[in-house]
């Protein structure tokens, strides 16, 4: 059993704003454009430090996607801001046809992802925007776990060549990844070795396999805990290799049960290994108003989840 322990929580959009800053002192060509939520992305910062690289567009998100596209073509690399509802949903026609189809280096970076986003409610708290994103041609998608891994993809996507969609979170979440730690688009971590399951675990998904994993060890069982936050490219080799040792596997995201991270993982399965898969997702349902905690526990998303999923999928060995 290995112990992750943390001792500070930070909201993972906090990360983001932390690398687009550091970004910007590092390469003059970096820009950032918000849809009126410049203090829920965290933007502050480098709107302070760089006025003249900060466009402020309103509530326009399709125009934001197109003046973006736009600057590509200037040789600037622009991160766009709002909402992960507004980010894709909304504009996903402009996502399509001005950046994924002429593949334009436009990072579209989305807070307030997924369930615990919280009391906002249902129509803000999109559950689909992994399966959209994913499925666009050339499009990279990354799901990071805590701040610091946030931080870390934000300044990896700025040496990244084309479109990229960066998922994130509103909620306080336990920081557990070194602040050090190199990030690599498309290389999963193994978080936890074992032997007996493999979990395969995305953004704040990643700590309550953590926990799940403890509580597994105290069963007898060892479990395998790999942070899968690169959703496209996905790590095919480190999937196979762990279920190669491990016989069974369980995902773990905050997202519809379809079109995330285990219907990827679902797809490699039943090219290379055909193995027992168990989904901890959200049941093909919309959320509600409540606090994340309250969320995650409703709809099946805690630790204790994961244990059943676990077990499930062992017995179907």
């Amino acid at each position: 059993m290995a112990k992750f322990t943390f001792t500070e929580k930070k909201d993972t959009r906090s990360g983001f704003g932390a690398g687009l800053l550091e970004l910007g002192r590092q390469n003059p060509n970096v820009v950032g454009l918000c849809a009126d939520l410049t203090g829920s992305l965290k933007m502050d910062a480098f709107k302070k430090e760089f006025p003249d690289r900060f466009f402020q567009v309103g509530i326009a998100e399709a125009n934001m996607i197109g003046l973006a596209a736009g600057m590509t073509i200037g040789g600037k690399i622009p991160f766009t801001g709002t909402f992960a509802n507004f980010s894709t949903g909304r504009v996903y026609d402009q996502i399509r046809q001005s950046v994924a189809y002429s593949h334009k280096n436009v990072k579209i970076c989305a807070s307030h992802a997924g369930l615990t986003l919280g009391e906002d409610g249902a129509t803000h708290q999109i559950l689909e925007d992994i399966g959209m994103m994913k499925m666009l041609p050339g499009m990279t998608v990354i799901v990071p776990c805590d701040y610091n891994q946030t931080k870390a993809a934000t300044l990896a996507l700025g040496n990244h060549q084309g479109p990229a969609y960066l998922r994130f979170g509103r909620p306080s979440w336990p920081v557990f990844t070194a602040a050090d730690r190199p990030f690599v688009i498309g290389k999963a971590d193994t978080m936890v070795e074992g032997s007996d399951v493999t979990i395969i675990a995305c953004g704040h998904l990643v700590w309550n396999a953590l926990e799940a994993e403890a509580k597994l060890a105290e069963l007898g069982i060892r479990a395998e805990v790999i942070n899968m936050h690169t959703i496209k490219p996905l790590d095919v080799d480190a999937i196979l290799k762990s279920v190669s040792k491990t016989k069974c596997v369980v995902t773990c995201e905050e997202h519809q049960i379809n079109g995330g991270l285990g219907d990827s993982v679902a797809q490699v399965l039943a090219r290379h290994l055909p193995s027992p898969l168990e989904m901890v997702a959200v049941q093909d349902s919309f959320g509600e108003s409540g606090t994340p905690a309250q969320l995650l526990e409703k709809y099946g998303l805690g630790p204790s989840n994961i244990v059943t999923a676990a077990q499930k999928a062992i017995a179907r060995k």
